[in-house]
């Protein structure tokens, strides 16, 4: 026998639900945008945070961090390096957030990257 949820978690629970319908319905390409600040900051840091990343994304930018964050490590750009850190979003309350690297897949992308754009400036 399942436990009923009370008119409380109910409530978070529908509110929770309306929340990322929000973010689901913004933009695809704000959702992109944030994924390649995300790969551009992996390579330049060895390893990062979404405290970090918070850091220097425009407030626009939060409500997308998480997906993107999901979508790079399901397209293995970057993985877990096994790490936390308390999280530094006030929402949060501290709790432990993951650590992240660019994978050797990740790693590829931003040296065609570098290499890209060192050919676009010679030229």
């Amino acid at each position: 026998m399942t436990r009923r949820l009370t008119v409380a978690e109910r409530l978070a629970s529908a509110e929770k639900d309306l929340l990322l319908t929000d973010i689901a319905d913004q933009s695809e390409w704000s959702q992109f945008l944030v994924m390649q600040a995300v790969l551009a900051f992996g390579a330049e840091h060895k390893t990062f945070s979404c405290n970090q990343l918070r850091e220097v994304l425009p407030d626009l930018g939060h409500g997308f961090l998480g997906a993107a964050i999901n979508a790079l490590r399901q397209g293995r750009v970057i993985e877990h390096t096994g790490q936390y850190v308390p999280s530094t979003s006030p929402a949060t309350h501290g709790h432990p957030i993951a650590v992240w690297t660019l994978s050797v897949k990740g790693s590829a992308i931003a040296e065609q990257r570098r290499n890209r754009a060192a050919r676009t400036e010679a030229a």
